[in-house]
């Protein structure tokens, strides 16, 4: 079967890999253009451009999926299939439709939970205590398709937006072959999603990720639990921005006002600094400061000279 792969970030790369490793006819890989990244934001390829470039596949990069010319020049690959895999635009019917045996998903949720752009964070910040991942036949309708095949993994109780998308990954490139196997058998049934189960995980913005410490402690470490990578929570501190990383819940906190700095723990323990919340506190135990490295919040604290008493907000 001849496949376009559809993909961008390091969450498509291993069902990339997995196809290939599976003796799977990629003839073209899809991604998005080269953006600026990093401190330097100079220009990089995505990582699956990368991989792909390194297997010698032809890589087309349009800055719209629905572009004329870009859409004939597919159509010229005569694909059989497409898989899409976290590729960053929704794609129009022509283009789903264009291979004979249509365009197959994977999505980092059991859907219909967790439609849309962050399922991995919102899964984590919404209290999930199970997640998963879902092999669907794409249509118009974000992430609405009927399934093909779904694995459901549980949360860890500190695993984080990134360790969880890492997990999923693998068992969605895992679970991908799977499907693709069953359909070639014709062993497999497409099955409609319950409409009346769906529920949205938007695109994660720097409004969602800052910290609101009036909030439970319980709900503050999941969304720094969540946040962790990109766009990475955060709070302020002396009107400067300082990210925060690894809480852990404070077992006998007492209370104060939100945002509160009621520990600051020395240099041999691991803790880190203690701030009160809603409702108990949280320890933050790394953070990152502007211009500096990540780093434990116990050594921030002895350069930044932090206190008992210092509010964040």
């Amino acid at each position: 079967m001849r496949i376009v792969f559809w993909g961008t970030p390091e969450f498509a790369v291993p069902s990339l890999r997995a196809l290939l490793g599976e003796g799977h006819d990629v003839v073209a890989v899809v991604c998005q253009p080269d953006r600026p990244a990093g401190r330097g934001r100079g220009v990089r390829p995505p990582p699956v451009k990368t991989v792909a470039t390194a297997e010698a596949i032809p890589v087309f990069q349009p800055e719209n999926a629905r572009d004329g010319a870009f859409v004939e020049r597919l159509r010229s690959i005569v694909p059989d299939a497409s898989v899409v895999v976290a590729y960053g635009q929704i794609l129009p019917r022509i283009v789903l439709e264009l291979p004979p045996e249509g365009s197959i998903n994977v999505h980092a949720s059991l859907l219909p939970e967790l439609r849309g752009a962050a399922p991995v964070q919102w899964a984590i910040a919404r209290g999930h205590e199970q997640t998963g991942v879902t092999i669907m036949r794409m249509d118009e309708r974000m992430d609405a398709g009927p399934i093909l095949l779904q694995t459901a993994e549980p949360i860890g109780p500190e695993e984080t937006g990134s360790d969880l998308a890492t997990r999923l990954s693998e068992i969605g490139a895992e679970t991908l072959i799977e499907a693709l196997a069953l359909l070639e058998a014709g062993a497999i049934v497409a099955t409609p999603q319950d409409e009346a189960k769906a529920t949205y995980a938007p695109k994660i913005g720097r409004v969602d990720a800052r910290v609101d410490w009036s909030a439970p402690a319980e709900l503050v470490a999941r969304r720094i639990r969540a946040f962790d990578a990109v766009p990475g929570a955060w709070t302020t501190l002396d009107g400067g921005e300082l990210k925060v990383y690894r809480p852990a819940l404070a077992t006998d906190a007492g209370s104060a006002s939100p945002g509160t700095v009621l520990d600051v723990s020395p240099a041999d323990a691991s803790e880190g600094v203690l701030v009160g919340c809603g409702i108990g506190a949280v320890w933050i135990r790394e953070v990152q400061a502007p211009g500096k490295r990540r780093m434990t919040a116990s050594e921030w604290s002895r350069g930044s000279g932090i206190a008992t008493g210092a509010r964040l907000s």
